[in-house]
């Protein structure tokens, strides 16, 4: 029977189609970090405090991240251009709702409505690159893949800080409606109609994830605030956290056991490397978000930097992320993946460890730019060979599944990364710094208003430099997993892989 590769390739323009769908990829992952330098402006604007304002940003991924598995099955189903399409409209939606929204509450409602597009619109962008790029031509796609992830992190705080400054933190989110308006008409006259498959749905899968995810990191981000005790009644902080990993435990046990067709494909997993990629994303994710939250505070609460400033000092990264794109995908298709991705991740554990050791209230500017730098260098080596290692051997008809999977995994480590940095920073803030007249935070007030009183400075500088060790010692886990990274089949003689003959079928 022919793949669905075979099945399409004569018909369609692959790099047109792929063109299409990372302008869509690029808007959603800009959303992912753009909220981070608006959120003193939103602490103003809307009353509210610094645990209530990361939930805006946590909202959002845990709405990605929950619905990954099943969209990515989805667009197995019914195929990918169709989700795709309608997770933008959705997303672009929900965006303009967000610009209009006066409280708190209701801008986490219509972030997570963003979310819920998102993560229809994300799988599917794998998925085709997967079904309609060859293995040994996918490391040159999956570089435009990655390279759009990793600017994408990065331009969003910088477009924010211009938004901000410029026009007000509303339009941080109104500006993603004329792009989704030509991403919608570039995707519908590009992007192929592909083969579809049967599927069914795990419906307690899809319960027993969506529950347990929520318990866990909601509990991980109101530790701190009701002082890791009592929330309400008989709900605790530690019920929450307990709950979430016994119903996550029993997610996994009932993939393994469900005889019909599971949520989570765990067959994927027998792939070592589809198994390895999807630690080292996972930790990637938790590292970029978790990274902006205390960098943005440093900048504009203890330099006094405008949102724009504080934003153009990642604008080494976004440049050398980009200029590195082209390069590293040539290469990821003849070398090694562990060594490109063990280098990027490398860098970037050591950046972070660089920036929480030189972060002063008096520290030179030009000094903050070279580990800033060095991220730069990071992004452009980590996201192509760690994407295309995950994808090179998925079945055809499991590519949907696959990208779900390992977008799924990404995204779980950017939620866990927004609610440990938001755990730690709290903590730290009570730590280092003193309490104001009338024992309030020092520092809660300060973000909240401006640069900080020179009483307190220091303390609140001591405190983001902390944070950020958090993240650096995340990605040496996936160091390791890259450095364990088997060699592609199209790089090794067909004796040396075993199953080699049953992967050549899924090179169409």
């Amino acid at each position: 029977m022919a793949t669905p590769q075979e099945t399409v390739r004569p018909e369609v323009r692959p790099w047109p189609a792929l063109w299409a769908l990372v302008l869509g990829f690029f808007m959603i992952l800009v959303d992912s970090t753009i909220v981070s330098v608006a959120t003193p402006a939103i602490l103003n604007d809307l009353d509210t405090d610094v645990g209530n304002v990361l939930w805006v940003t946590s909202a959002y991924l845990l709405a990605y991240a929950v619905p990954l598995l099943v969209t990515g099955r989805l667009g197995d189903r019914v195929g990918p251009k169709k989700v795709y399409l309608t997770g933008l409209a959705l997303f672009t939606m929900a965006s303009v709702w967000c610009g209009f929204t006066t409280t708190i509450g209701m801008l986490i409602v219509a972030r997570v409505f963003q979310g819920l597009g998102a993560s229809m619109m994300t799988p599917q962008t794998m998925a085709v690159i997967t079904r309609i790029f060859p293995p040994d031509q996918r490391g040159r796609a999956m570089s435009l893949w990655g390279a759009t992830a990793g600017v994408a992190t990065l331009v969003g705080p910088i477009l924010g800080g211009v938004l901000v400054d410029g026009l007000g933190w509303q339009w941080i989110f109104f500006v993603n409606a004329p792009v989704g308006v030509v991403g919608f008409v570039l995707a519908m006259r590009l992007v192929p109609n592909l083969e579809t498959h049967p599927h069914r749905f795990d419906l307690i899968g899809v319960a027993l994830s969506t529950v347990g995810l929520f318990c866990l990191v909601f509990g991980i981000q109101e530790g701190q605030k009701y002082d890791w005790g009592q929330i309400k009644g008989p709900i605790s902080v530690w019920s929450l956290i307990i709950t979430g990993l016994v119903l996550l435990a029993a997610f996994v046990v009932w993939q393994s056991r469900n005889r019909g067709e599971p949520l989570l494909p765990l067959g994927l997993f027998k792939d070592r490397n589809f198994s390895l990629a999807n630690i080292a994303i996972t930790t990637v994710g938790f590292a970029i978000t978790a990274m902006a939250f205390p960098l943005m505070l440093y900048a504009q609460a203890v330099r006094g930097l405008s949102p724009t400033k504080a934003a153009l000092l990642l604008v080494p990264m976004a440049v050398i992320s980009g200029a590195l794109a082209p390069f590293v995908g040539r290469l990821v298709d003849r070398t090694p993946p562990r060594f490109i991705a063990g280098f990027g991740l490398l860098c970037c554990s050591v950046s972070m460890f660089w920036l929480s050791q030189v972060i002063e209230p008096d520290l030179p500017i030009w000094e903050l730019l070279l580990p800033i730098a060095l991220l730069g260098v990071a992004n452009g080596f980590m996201w192509a060979p760690i994407g295309s290692t995950a994808t090179r051997n998925l079945p055809m008809h499991q590519a949907g599944a696959g990208a779900g999977v390992y977008n799924t995994t990404r995204q779980v480590g950017a939620v866990l990364g927004s609610a440990g940095i938001a755990v730690l920073i709290e903590s730290r803030l009570a730590h280092n710094l003193p309490s104001m007249p009338g024992g309030a935070p020092a520092g809660q007030g300060a973000v909240a208003g401006g640069k900080l009183p020179e009483a307190v400075v220091q303390g609140f500088s001591d405190s983001m430099a902390q944070s950020l060790i958090l993240p650096g010692v995340v990605l040496l886990i996936g160091l390791v997993a890259a450095l364990l990274f088997a060699k592609p089949s199209h790089m090794a003689r067909p004796t040396d892989v075993p199953g080699s003959s049953d992967l050549e079928g899924l090179r169409g």
